[in-house]
C-alpha cells in the first residue's frame, strides 16, 4: 500500500510493490518537471541580471580606459617632442648624425721648425684636415715616387683653404732647414699649403709611431742612432688634430683614390674646437 498526491490530497493506493511504485512514479515526475523548470527559469533570469550588471559596470569602465589611454599617449606623444626638439637644437649645425670616418688615433704636442726656419707646432694644424708623410731629401727609392703622387694630392686641393700638406724629415742630421727650403722650391709649392719640416730625431719618430701610426712602436726599442723610419705610408688628420680612416698606402693609386675621398669628407665636416655644443662632446683626450 502507498499514499500518493492527487488534486492536492493523499490517496491510497492498495497493490504490490512494482505497482506501488509504479504509481507513485507516475504522480511525482510531472512535479519534478515543474520544479525543474521553474529552477530553470530562475537561473535565466538572474543570468540576464548578472549580465546586465556587470555590461552597466564594465562599460564605463572600459571608456575610462579609452579615455586614459589617449590621455597617456597624449603625455607620451608631447614628451617626444620635446626630445626630437632638444636633440635637433643641440646637434643643428653640426655634423654628429652623419656616418663618420673612424678615429685611430690623436696628434700628440710637438714643436718642430719648418723650411722657413719658423716655429711649427700641433696648433698650427688645427682647422685644417692634414696629410701627412715621412720623407728625406736625399732618397732615391720611394720618396720621389711619393712625393710625384702627393703633388697630385695637394694639386687637387691647393684652393682648400683648409688643407695642407706636412712632410716630417726622418732625417734631421742632413736634413736641415735650408735643404728643406730648397727641396720645397723645387716642387714650387705654396710654402702655407705643403710645410716641410725637421727636428730632434726622437721627437720626429715618436711621433710617427705614437701619433700618425706610420712606424712599428716595437722599432723604437733599438739605439736611437740606429734607427731609421723609411716609410710610403700617408695619415689624414682632421680638423680637431684626430687621426681618420686608415694609413694609405702612398704608392698604390687605388689608396691615394681613396684618399681623395676622405680628404673631401673630411674638409665638409665641421670643426669640433670653434663650436661650443661640439666641445662638449669632444672626446679628444
Amino acid at each position: 500500500m502507498i499514499f500518493t498526491p492527487n488534486k492536492g490530497k493523499l490517496v491510497k493506493n492498495k497493490g504490490n510493490t512494482a505497482q506501488c511504485m509504479a504509481q507513485a512514479t507516475e504522480a511525482v515526475i510531472p512535479i519534478a518537471s515543474q520544479f525543474i523548470f521553474i529552477l530553470i527559469c530562475l537561473q535565466k533570469y538572474y543570468s540576464a541580471t548578472m549580465l546586465q550588471n556587470i555590461c552597466r559596470t564594465a562599460v564605463p569602465l572600459h571608456f575610462k580606459v579609452l579615455k586614459m589611454s589617449k590621455k597617456l599617449l597624449g603625455y607620451l606623444g608631447f614628451f617626444l617632442v620635446l626630445v626630437l626638439a632638444f636633440y635637433y637644437f643641440v646637434f643643428r649645425g653640426t655634423d654628429m648624425w652623419k656616418s663618420k670616418l673612424s678615429v685611430i688615433s690623436y696628434v700628440k704636442p710637438f714643436k718642430f721648425t719648418n723650411q722657413n726656419g719658423h716655429p711649427f707646432t700641433d696648433r698650427d694644424m688645427l682647422g685644417k684636415v692634414v696629410v701627412v708623410e715621412y720623407f728625406f731629401t736625399t732618397c732615391k727609392g720611394i720618396c720621389p715616387k711619393m712625393n710625384k703622387n702627393m703633388m697630385g694630392i695637394y694639386e687637387t686641393f691647393q684652393s682648400e683653404p683648409n688643407f695642407m700638406i706636412l712632410s716630417h724629415t726622418c732625417n734631421p742630421d742632413t736634413d736641415s732647414v735650408p735643404l728643406l727650403r730648397r727641396y720645397a722650391d723645387s716642387l714650387k709649392v705654396n710654402d702655407q699649403k705643403w710645410v716641410f719640416v725637421t727636428g730632434r730625431k726622437d721627437s720626429l719618430y715618436q711621433l710617427a709611431r705614437s701619433a700618425y701610426m706610420l712606424d712599428d712602436p716595437k722599432n723604437s726599442v733599438e739605439k736611437l742612432e740606429d734607427q731609421f723610419i723609411h716609410t710610403q705610408f700617408f695619415a689624414l688628420i682632421d680638423k680637431d688634430g684626430k687621426v681618420r680612416s686608415q694609413i694609405y698606402d702612398g704608392l698604390k693609386m687605388e689608396e691615394i683614390e681613396k684618399l681623395k675621398k676622405d680628404i673631401r669628407s673630411l674638409l665638409a665636416e665641421k670643426s669640433s674646437t670653434s663650436n661650443f655644443v661640439n666641445g662638449i662632446f669632444n672626446n679628444n683626450p
